[in-house]
């Protein structure tokens, strides 16, 4: 287990989840579940006796960290790793993996984002074991791939080769399909849903950088004498600001040749937007989820979540999202949820 590390990439901004989620507190670090712990919080738990607290990992804004120690209190500083801004997944993910390279050469990795849900933990807890075993006895890249079941056109799909072996080398990535594509997809028996769960071992993912990104591994390379100094924050300013804008999808998990998807069913969805939050909660008899001090009347197939000095009262309505934070409310057609990013464009 020494040598088993996990990398949390908290540093998104969560828009779909307006007006809850905002720039300045977005949903990673808020309760959208309503259960009493953060996205961020649930993440870490979930990785209890699969890799030592010291090797935990989490890449953000700088201007969330403070958010994090308040959050985690137990976690060490020097393992939040700072972005002075946003640069998508691929800088993110050689941030973490080149400084962990230089601790330790046998690292073995899990890459995940700070805000899914995963309804089945012990089940997911087994996956990633079998997963870090899988990449520490040869150099694969895997990615965890969930079996759909609805054609979402929401989600990235990948296609694999041989349906008796697991993991099974990946033919083909799909992002964000057309419905008509969607379905044949779900037919076909062969396409999974991309979590953007990724496990390997540390020098494999290096090798893939030299190899699809070899400007990216050259920046980060550099930071080999630098890396747990007081240098380091000056260092990534640096870096950041010449780095490719790309996601370590299309910069390498899309060329590379030895990528291989685990088949997995832990009860997963990527909580993107309102809409996939209704289907993961529990429904009233009228179909309902009601988050907060909320009474219906002839409402059916609605999400309402309000503040806790809030009362709301709601009739008449048909799947709907209504939400209320901090004075600002939304009310949405659940049909019309593209409609989200238009509202914080407009509204902020």
């Amino acid at each position: 287990m020494k040598n088993n590390y996990v990398v949390v990439m908290a540093g998104g901004i969560g828009s779909r989840f307006w007006p809850v989620s905002r720039k300045e507190y977005p949903k990673q670090f808020q309760d959208i579940l309503g259960i009493g712990q953060t996205m961020l919080q649930q993440t870490l738990e979930r990785f209890e006796g699969i890799c030592p607290p010291e090797n935990m990992y989490i890449v953000t804004n700088r201007s969330y960290e403070s958010i994090i120690k308040e959050q985690l209190p137990w976690f060490k500083d020097e393992n939040i790793l700072g972005e002075p801004f946003g640069r998508n997944t691929a800088p993110c993910i050689a941030y973490a993996c080149y400084k962990i390279q230089s601790l330790n050469a046998d690292a073995n990795i899990v890459v995940t984002p700070a805000d899914h849900v995963v309804l089945k933990v012990e089940s997911f807890q087994e996956t990633i074991k079998n997963a870090l075993d899988y990449t520490a006895k040869g150099e694969s890249l895997v990615t965890l791939g969930i079996k759909p079941h609805r054609p979402d056109t929401g989600y990235g799909y990948i296609q694999f080769l041989d349906s008796d072996e697991n993991p099974s080398k990946v033919k083909t990535f799909t992002e964000k399909p057309s419905l008509e594509i969607a379905e044949k997809f779900l037919e076909s028996g062969d396409f999974l849903w991309n979590s953007g769960i990724f496990i390997w071992n540390v020098n494999t993912i290096v090798k893939q950088f030299e190899l699809f990104l070899p400007e990216m591994d050259e920046q980060f390379f550099n930071g080999n004498s630098i890396w747990n100094t007081e240098k380091e924050n000056d260092f990534i300013d640096e870096v950041y600001g010449q780095t490719t804008n790309i996601s370590i999808d299309y910069g390498i998990l899309e060329k590379a040749k030895n990528v291989y998807v685990m088949k997995s069913d832990f009860g997963w969805s990527d909580l993107g937007t309102w809409n996939s939050l209704y289907s993961v909660k529990d429904k009233n008899d009228e179909q309902n989820v009601l988050m907060g001090d909320v009474k219906t009347y002839d409402t059916e197939g609605c999400i309402v979540r309000v503040g806790e000095s809030t009362k709301a009262v709601i009739q008449g309505l048909k799947d709907y999202i209504i939400v209320e934070n901090n004075g600002m409310l939304m009310i949405c057609d659940r049909n019309n949820e593209q409609m989200v990013k238009q509202f914080v464009k407009d509204l902020g």
